[in-house]
C-alpha cells in the first residue's frame, strides 16, 4: 500500500494496489499488518457506508470530542467526492487549515483523518457510494458540527452556494468559534 503525507502531516492519503484482469479486479483495501509495518497502526470499531443520489450532496463538517474521538479512514467504491480534513487542534502548527483530496472510484485512494479534525465531503458525481472505517463508536453526546462554508475556514467546495444538498443538522451547524477548544494539540 501507498501512504502519502498530505499538506498537513497527520492526514494521509493511502492507496492500495489495484489487481485487474479478464473477470474485474481484487484489491486488498485493508491489512493491519502491512500498514502497521508502514506506521500506520489504528484499530477500527465500525464501518460505515453513505449513499449520496445528488451531485453536491455536503455531509459534514463533523468531528467526535473525548471521550469518543474519532478517526476515520474514508474510501469511495462509486462515484467521486471532494474530501476535507479541517485542523481544530488547538496549538497546532496547522490549526485552522485545511486539506483536501478527490477520491474516487478509479483513483482508489483513501483519506486518514486522525481525531482532532473535522471532517466532510461533497459529492462530485451522481449516485456515489462512501465506506469508512472509524476507531471510535458513533456518540452522540460527543459529536459536534461547524457548518460547511464557515467563512473563517473559507474551504472552497466544489459546489456554488445554493446549490447544495444538506441534511437539516448540517444546515444549522454554528459557524467555526476559535475559543472553542475541542482538541489540544500534542
Amino acid at each position: 500500500m501507498k501512504i502519502e503525507k498530505l499538506a498537513i502531516p497527520e492526514v494521509l492519503l493511502i492507496t492500495p494496489p489495484k489487481f485487474g484482469d479478464s473477470r474485474g479486479f481484487f484489491s486488498e483495501t485493508w491489512s493491519a499488518a502491512k500498514l502497521k509495518a508502514q506506521g500506520f497502526d489504528e484499530h477500527f470499531v465500525q464501518d460505515n457506508h453513505s449513499f449520496s443520489a445528488a451531485v453536491g450532496t455536503i455531509r459534514g463538517l463533523h468531528c467526535q470530542m473525548a471521550p469518543s474521538v474519532q478517526g476515520k479512514l474514508v474510501r469511495v467504491i462509486k462515484g467521486a467526492i471532494w474530501d476535507v480534513a479541517v485542523d481544530i487542534r488547538k496549538g497546532s502548527p496547522t490549526y485552522g487549515k485545511w486539506v483536501a483530496a478527490e477520491l474516487n472510484e478509479a483513483n482508489w485512494s483513501q483519506l486518514w483523518i486522525t481525531g482532532g479534525f473535522l471532517h466532510g465531503f461533497c459529492t462530485i458525481a451522481p449516485d456515489t457510494e462512501v465506506i469508512y472505517k472509524v476507531t471510535s463508536d458513533y456518540d452522540k453526546a460527543a459529536e459536534r458540527a461547524v457548518v460547511w462554508n464557515d467563512p473563517t475556514l473559507a474551504v472552497p467546495w466544489p459546489v456554488a452556494a445554493g446549490e447544495e444538498t444538506l441534511s437539516d443538522k448540517d444546515k444549522a451547524a454554528p459557524a467555526f468559534n476559535p475559543e472553542d477548544t475541542w482538541f489540544t494539540y500534542a
